[in-house]
């Protein structure tokens, strides 16, 4: 039946009525329809005789086949007029076969047809819908998953944000770890000045006791020396004189003598030992101290270069 488009008029009239797709090699019969070659031919398949045409049946020969070549001119500019048709409609997308309009979808296939496609064998069985019904149909499906995957990226961007929260404040308590321990260094580093600036100005004094009391001693003693040196000599010789001059003073020399007697070198003070005591035993805990420290920060470096654990 014609349409009120001449466009799918002449579509119509290009579309063979057995296999419903446009013309292939159309023939026509004694009684006047047209047919493609292939699909009428099969009607004589095993036959001898005359058929009777599909349309009128009217009983035609097989000899009397004749070549459509003006229904053939017509096939091919029905389907330039159905390709010009369909991109001059909005620019829908058109069979590659049959030149028309991707107008359905077939369910089977998930693929996009024409209404010729629908017509032939391949798609006649399947479930065949409006393009505009599958696609409203696919995109409640797609807007489904895109509602799940918004709900999704919602959680991740709270993860996200949870995560770089959760890392600001580590960050934060990081640096006032920092702080602190840049402040107790520098404490600890003017301490440490302190208590070595101490330390040597103790020594200092003590090294100065000591050499004043060795110095006095020294002295005295080379007093003593020469002193006890001039007596010897003085005895030496008086005891080479004769027997008579002898003995003339003999009462003061030995009183002198008796005076001879060597005076021991001043000792080094309890106190002076005392406080060399005292600061061998402040160095014995200084160095212990700095031993355990030692210790703590090699741990400290082993723990700090194993590997952070998430």
């Amino acid at each position: 039946m014609a349409t009120e488009n001449p466009v799918e008029s002449l579509q119509e009239e290009a579309t063979c009525p057995i296999c419903l797709e446009y013309f292939r090699e159309p023939v026509i019969l004694e009684c006047g329809h047209n047919f493609c070659r292939a699909c009428i031919s099969q009607c004589w398949e095993g036959s001898d005789t005359g058929v009777s045409c599909p349309q009128c049946r009217e009983t035609v020969q097989q000899r009397n086949l004749r070549p459509n070549r003006q229904l053939a001119n017509m096939v091919e500019i029905a389907k330039r007029l159905s390709f010009q048709a369909a991109k001059g409609s909005g620019g829908e997308k058109v069979c590659g076969e049959h030149q028309e309009a991707l107008k359905l979808f077939c369910e089977e296939d998930q693929t996009t047809i024409c209404v010729v496609c629908d017509r032939s064998r391949a798609h006649r069985t399947h479930t065949v819908v409006p393009i505009a019904e599958a696609a409203q149909e696919y995109k409640e499906k797609i807007q489904a998953h895109l509602k799940t995957f918004r709900e999704e990226r919602e959680k991740l961007l709270g993860f996200k944000g949870t995560g770089e929260e959760k890392s600001q404040e580590y960050l934060k308590q990081i640096e006032k770890e920092r702080q602190k321990i840049v402040s107790e260094f520098q404490q600890l580093r003017q301490f440490l000045e302190e208590q070595e600036q101490l330390l040597l100005a103790q020594l200092e004094k003590l090294d100065k006791e000591i050499v004043k009391i060795q110095n006095e001693n020294i002295n005295k003693l080379s007093e003593e020396i020469s002193h006890l040196s001039e007596l010897i000599s003085e005895m030496e010789m008086k005891c080479q004189k004769p027997a008579s001059e002898f003995l003339q003073d003999i009462t003061s020399s030995l009183s002198r003598c008796g005076k001879g007697k060597l005076q021991q070198p001043e000792e080094i003070s309890p106190e002076l030992e005392k406080g060399l005591s005292d600061f061998s035993q402040k160095t014995v805990v200084l160095m212990e101290t700095l031993r355990k420290f030692k210790g703590t920060e090699k741990r400290s470096r082993r723990n700090r270069d194993r590997p952070l654990t998430p």
